[in-house]
């Protein structure tokens, strides 16, 4: 079977494109990115290596490259002809391969090729596949429309795997680390039939959503912001730190709460997925910078990010939220030079603290407001 991925970089390669592989697709990564994608077209092949004791080496077969960039009308051929569609290009790119997506699927139409095709966005945000959908459909004429309606799928899908920052002589190479979960939501499926193995599916996605925004994503961005804040610069220096470790389980303790509240989880089970997600944080071969993962602060902030949404919800089911409160506090501290973002809030800053909150959260809770505003140390008073 053939597969078409749209991203050619370290979750494309390194998760994706391995997880298809070992499915026996051939795939075509759609990348911009020259080096990667004529070493694709030369090789055919590439190695991954598994970021834990023995550094295992998986070896990808059956690969090629398109550079949409020059040759989008390969990229049409390639998914006239294809079984699946998948992206992990991130998630402000999807609108610009759209278009791109919507011709090929004209060009299935066109080929009379009524074989059902999934396109799966498997990109870090929520509603990533709905997303790419709703960009497609710009491009398309009602006929069009129709036909995608009928035989195309776009469901959405939850992705984790955490990739270090690395550097290798070989552009194709990607260590990652070995854990990874991919859930796909079946009842969005349009080929419901072809399934991967290694791939979970779910009748409603927005539960495995939640659980890693809350989790994986709170948690390690809860790692950073403490980590900075006491002066550490990586994440596995940070975490060795009984101080930030405690900041963490109380973090997750929190949102665990509030997921099992939600959504019914088993608690052991729920802790059990927790201790696995403190673990992969504490992987020295995947320890990351903090000014990475603490990054884009003020996109962290966010009305539905992963720490207002969760102290929202979690107020108004009367639980604890003390632990994310304080780490909220933390984001607003951070200083990176080297990031526009963290550049652009300690700027803002200088104006009346609790008007910089309403800025950064979009909330109107004025008591939760207050209580963000009490997190700020006297230095910025």
């Amino acid at each position: 079977m053939k597969a078409v991925h749209f991203g050619a970089g370290n979750i494309g390669r390194g998760f994706i494109g391995e997880t298809l592989a070992s499915n026996d697709f051939s795939i075509d990564f759609v990348d911009v990115n020259d080096t990667i994608i004529s070493a694709l077209q030369e090789r055919h092949e590439y190695e991954i290596e598994l970021a834990a004791t023995g550094q295992e080496k998986i070896r990808v077969k059956n690969v090629d490259g398109i550079n949409n960039g020059k040759e989008p009308e390969k990229v049409v051929t390639a998914i006239a002809e294809a079984d699946i569609v998948t992206t992990a290009i991130g998630p402000k790119i999807l609108k610009f391969i759209a278009p791109l997506i919507a011709d090929g699927l004209v060009a299935r139409k066109q080929q009379n090729n009524t074989q059902k095709l999934d396109v799966i966005a498997c990109e870090n945000m929520i509603g990533g596949s709905d997303h790419l959908k709703t960009e497609v459909y710009k491009t398309l004429d009602d006929e069009n429309k129709a036909f995608v309606d009928e035989y195309i799928g776009f469901p959405n899908a939850a992705v984790d795997r955490i990739v270090p920052l690395q550097k290798h002589d070989d552009p194709l190479m990607v260590s990652v680390e070995p854990f990874k979960e991919w859930v796909i939501d079946e009842s969005q499926m349009a080929r419901p039939e072809l399934k991967l193995a290694g791939v979970e599916y779910a009748q409603d996605l927005e539960p495995f959503i939640e659980r890693k925004l809350f989790s994986v994503n709170t948690g390690h961005a809860t790692v950073a912001y403490t980590g900075k804040a006491l002066g550490y610069e990586t994440i596995g220096d940070a975490i060795k730190d009984e101080r930030v470790l405690e900041q963490l389980k109380g973090v997750l303790s929190e949102t665990g709460d509030l997921l099992i509240a939600k959504w019914g989880f088993d608690r052991a089970g729920h802790e059990a997925y927790q201790q696995k997600i403190i673990e992969r944080f504490e992987n020295t071969y995947i320890s990351d910078t903090i000014a990475r993962v603490g990054r884009t602060p003020i996109r962290k902030l966010g009305f539905d990010e992963r720490f207002i949404r969760p102290i929202r919800e979690i107020k108004e089911r009367g639980l604890t939220y003390e632990k994310l409160l304080e780490t909220v506090g933390k984001i607003y501290q951070f200083d990176v030079l080297e990031d526009d973002e963290s550049v652009k809030l300690l700027q803002m800053l200088k104006e009346k603290f609790s008007e910089v909150v309403v800025k950064t959260t979009g909330l109107r809770d004025k008591n939760l407001i207050d209580e963000i505003a009490g997190t700020l140390t006297q230095e910025f008073v």
